[in-house]
């Protein structure tokens, strides 16, 4: 039978140590010790000590019974200086403990207290799908490759939350951290392990550089780099094709999902994305059997189906065939076909695409870190004016370049939506499995209506030569543009819509192979006119074809 401990006391307190429970630890301490040592004083030695130590668990063995003290052996385990053991001696008065601070840590001389020394490690790589480096060398002289820049984010110094986490993990003083993009992401992994000396300093020691007696040393491990799926050349080709402009655009692998290029917000500003929600709407009436291609309607410019009035862009006539009304994106066929689908359906559709939920970038952990926001549609679509607004892309609706490459893999890949991971380290990529949104059939139907946005509609700015090309055009109006300095408008003049501009495709269209979406924000000019184009141009990088 185990001996009963010298004071119940020690045992409690070193219970206590283990759950960082400092209250029930204090508790503990005879009455001089509490008084000369206040809760919050003994709370920040003991915090102090962890945090010099870089203390991740404390581990206590059976306790022993010594003259007038309770004898504990204890393991530490830390992130800098690996696992630490020694044996505590608590001195018992009266049955309690008369602590003192030296005993935070096993081996402390009275007036000594834990300190350290540590370096950093090398900051590892993040690499291309095909080895070569995207960014380099130290947090302080990353070398990046331009056309990166936005998919790995930058380094610099860190917020007060990082600077004292990297404290805890042992980095010295001054340290440099990830601070935007997969820098931020995969930041530890990055950043590898510090190392150093871990030393009791006495106050005649204090001032003295290297002074100390050493507990224990480590050396530096080097950070781990992330492979990526970015392909150089279409990244290159993305940030090429939107240039100036300010938007996004997302490139996948339409048969494995994985991202490989990314320019612009494309995957942190959600937009309203207009008429490409129309493949969604197309979707859910398909499968709900409401619509067919056979199915004809009016030549009209607007109407009020939905409860207001709807108009085509530029106020339009459009009508004729199902495939005529998607080819020529009519507002005034897909808001009050929206309607009838219903809020319910629709939702439903929007999420099995991916709305509300977050995109599938990464693995969980760094998806905490990054927070990338969601594309959304309202739950509760209560009527059909709301749901015929949110069935051609506006209302409420928001949506990143990323959600719209989505869509189109969806469709391109038979129906069925993959996770679109940016990393190619296999523990890194997002715990996240493939979503039948629609059948084979209606995929392909959704397929040969895009063919026709491109062959014979808004989209023919995306066409390539000798290669098919499926996609759909988008305009969302946010409101009327501010007028310049001066400028006035006439009587009875409207001021001219402020756009969002989107195009999203994929190709071949009966092989397909890309995925590519884009958006600018604040366009010159409506989908066809805007996105389509630089579609075009990432899909010839793409494909080798001009």
């Amino acid at each position: 039978m185990a001996a009963e401990p010298v004071a119940p006391a020690a045992q409690r307190l070193l219970d206590a140590w283990e759950r960082d429970d400092y209250a029930a630890m204090h508790a503990e301490l005879t009455p001089e010790a509490r008084e000369e040592y206040p809760l919050k004083r003994f709370e920040r030695i003991y915090t102090d000590a962890a945090e010099a130590a870089t203390t991740d668990v404390i581990t206590v063995d059976e306790v022993r019974e010594g003259d007038d003290t309770a004898l504990a052996p204890v393991s530490i385990a830390t992130h800098a200086f690996g696992n630490l053991r020694g044996e505590l001696a608590l001195p018992i008065a009266d049955g309690q403990v008369a602590w003192t601070p030296n005993l935070v840590y096993p081996g402390l001389a009275p007036e000594e207290r834990l300190s350290r020394r540590t370096r950093a490690p090398q900051r590892a790589p993040i690499l291309a799908a095909d080895r070569t480096p995207l960014a380099e060398g130290s947090a302080a002289a990353r070398t990046l490759d331009a056309a990166a820049v936005a998919v790995v984010g930058e380094t610099g110094t860190p917020t007060r939350a990082q600077a004292r986490k990297l404290a805890s993990l042992g980095f010295p003083p001054g340290s440099l951290t990830g601070t935007s993009g997969l820098e931020l992401a995969w930041n530890e992994r990055l950043s590898g392990q510090p190392g150093g000396q871990l030393v009791a300093v006495s106050t005649e020691a204090e001032s003295e550089v290297g002074g100390g007696r050493v507990l224990a040393s480590s050396q530096p491990v080097p950070g781990e780099p992330v492979r990526t799926t970015i392909d150089p050349a279409l990244q290159r080709a993305a940030v090429t094709a939107l240039g100036s402009l300010f938007g996004g655009v997302a490139v996948l692998d339409t048969q494995s999902g994985d991202v490989l290029a990314l320019s612009g917000v494309a995957y942190s500003a959600p937009q309203p994305p207009g008429s490409t929600f129309k493949v969604i709407t197309t979707t859910g009436a398909l499968d709900a059997g409401i619509v067919s291609l056979e199915d004809e309607f009016p030549v009209e410019s607007s109407n009020s189906e939905i409860g207001r009035e709807i108009a085509n862009s530029h106020d339009a006539p459009c009508g004729g065939t199902f495939a005529q009304t998607f080819a020529n994106s009519c507002n005034t066929v897909f808001a009050p076909l929206g309607a009838e689908l219903g809020g319910e359906k629709l939702v439903a559709t929007s999420e099995l695409f991916g709305f509300n939920s977050p995109p599938a970038l990464f693995d969980a952990d760094a998806t905490a870190v990054i927070e990338p926001p969601q594309s959304t549609i309202p739950e509760d679509l209560s009527s059909s004016v709301e749901v015929g607004e949110s069935a051609i892309g506006q209302g409420q609706v928001l949506a990143t370049p990323l959600q719209l490459a989505t869509i189109s893999q969806t469709i391109a890949n038979r129906g069925v939506r993959l996770p679109t991971p940016i990393a190619r380290t296999a523990e890194l990529r997002p715990d996240a499995e493939p979503v039948e949104v629609t059948s084979k059939e209606t995929a392909a139907t959704v397929r040969d209506l895009m063919v026709g946005v491109v062959e014979n509609g808004t989209g023919v700015a995306a066409a390539l030569p000798g290669v098919q090309v499926a996609g759909k055009t988008g305009t969302a109006e946010l409101g009327p543009a501010a007028l310049a300095p001066g400028e006035a408008l006439g009587a009875g003049e409207e001021a001219p819509q402020e756009l969002d501009a989107w195009f999203t495709s994929f190709a071949p269209a009966n092989d397909p192979r890309l995925a590519v979406a884009v958006m600018v924000v604040d366009a010159a000019g409506d989908g066809g006119e805007i996105a389509a184009p630089i579609a075009r141009e990432v899909l010839a990088a793409g494909l080798g074809t001009g």
